[in-house]
């Protein structure tokens, strides 16, 4: 029998940007066509032939990608934003198929590479929940036998046979995610859905995959949150700009990203390529500033920082109820964050060029190098979305008013927090 759950070599996938031209009629659209054929013609003629026009440009998502996953393995993707994991995922789910190259799958696979994937609007939770069984091919009576156990992973049973249109964001993804997990796929690829869960379902989700595996089945993870792919993975797969640039042991794996991503520091945020959003607002730097409004290169534990979000906007219109945030982490770890939404209730509209000022009266963290994730959105709709956005160094620093710091050589990094003591002192007498 053979053991591998799915066998790529040589995997790309290529597509055509190119202007096009909207609301032509129909003599436009002739012409058109009969220039983009001469000029076919006169590349074929030359040897310059690309089968497209100058205008259009080819962009790899994906290279040269070839790995080995055998059956019951878990495996995490990890890579920057634009990497190709979402693609890969797409072409292992049948979605997309690849440009060149094969790969080769032995068994059914269940996907969640979305919130809902698969879902129609329109239908009951009971509805979509046949309706994807259907799709994963499973027979009526063994969609059944999983019901109960699905709607209740889900926690959504008053509301099973309402249309999911009406569900929340956070009942859709429990149902999208249950009836993934449930139906007994042999693969099951999950593409970074668990960031919009709350902490519960996280976990609760991380440990449904974890049985997955046991049982062996074999499970593909995308995921930004590195201690999630540490824990739960037994190896992993890093992609960069479209090609698998190693496989290996999680920690390896993700200690090598996280090279990668301080490498990227060296780019200007404002020219960063591998961001997400639709991009009519971006943050195009972030500046370091002390309690007197000077640029600072470190801060200091204790002391009042101030990060400061340049933001500039690519329409000539007013852009409402944004929100703008600012995570603080280390090693992909969030430590905390910074948001507008959660201090005030004015509505935050933004236009032009300007700054938005994060003021942290006394900086909680001790010493080491944290990164920063930009975050800005309007009406609900993700405008910029940077990983690695900055480095923000810190050094230790008189934080709770003793006179004292860390000693030498300790090695903790992270949160400082105040305590309390209830101690009763006696005199004797």
């Amino acid at each position: 029998m053979n053991d591998y759950a799915i066998r790529a070599e040589n995997l790309g996938k290529k597509f055509h940007i190119g202007a096009v031209k909207k609301n032509r009629n129909f003599r436009e659209a002739l012409i058109d066509g009969l220039k983009s054929s001469c000029r076919r013609a006169s590349s074929l003629l030359t040897g310059h032939s690309k089968g497209f026009s100058e205008a259009d440009e080819t962009i790899w998502a994906l290279k040269d990608v070839s790995f080995e996953i055998k059956r019951g393995e878990i495996v995490g993707i990890i890579g920057r934003n634009g990497a190709g994991k979402s693609t890969l995922l797409k072409i292992l789910s049948r979605i997309s198929e690849p440009s060149e190259g094969f790969v080769d799958i032995y068994g059914r696979v269940g996907s969640l590479l979305e919130v809902g994937t698969g879902f129609h609007h329109e239908l009951t939770g009971r509805e979509n929940v046949y309706l994807n069984g259907a799709i994963l091919g499973m027979k009526k009576d063994e969609i059944s036998s999983k019901f109960d156990e699905i709607v209740a992973f889900a926690e959504v049973d008053k509301f099973i046979d309402t249309p999911v249109k009406h569900y929340s964001s956070g009942m859709y993804l429990r149902l999208a995610f249950a009836v993934a997990a449930h139906l007994e796929p042999d693969i099951l690829l999950v593409d970074e859905v668990l960031a919009v869960g709350d902490a519960a379902f996280q976990k609760k989700c991380l440990g449904k995959m974890s049985e997955v595996a046991q049982v062996g089945r074999t499970v593909l993870f995308v995921s930004h949150n590195m201690a999630a792919v540490a824990n739960l993975c037994q190896n992993a797969i890093l992609l960069d700009e479209g090609r698998a640039t190693l496989k290996g042991e999680p920690n390896e794996i993700i200690n090598r990203y996280i090279e990668d991503t301080y490498r990227n520091l060296s780019v200007p945020l404002a020219l960063r390529k591998d961001r997400k959003g639709k991009g009519e607002i971006k943050c195009v730097a972030i500046e370091f500033l002390n309690q007197e409004g000077n640029v600072i290169r470190h801060s200091i534990s204790g002391q009042t920082l101030i990060i400061r979000m340049h933001y500039k906007t690519f329409a000539d219109r007013l852009f409402q109820n944004c929100r703008a945030s600012i995570v603080v982490s280390r090693n992909e770890e969030p430590y905390f964050v910074l948001s507008t939404e959660v201090v005030d209730n004015t509505p935050l509209n933004l236009s032009g060029e300007g700054y938005i000022d994060f003021i942290i009266d006394d900086l909680p963290l001790s010493q080491s190098n944290y990164l920063l994730r930009s975050f800005i959105e309007s009406n609900k709709e993700m405008q910029d979305r940077v990983f690695g956005a900055a480095e923000l160094s810190v050094i230790d620093g008189d934080f709770y008013g003793t006179g004292k710091n860390y000693p030498v050589g300790w090695q903790g990094t992270g949160v400082l927090v105040r305590y309390s003591i209830n101690r009763e002192i006696k005199n004797r007498a």
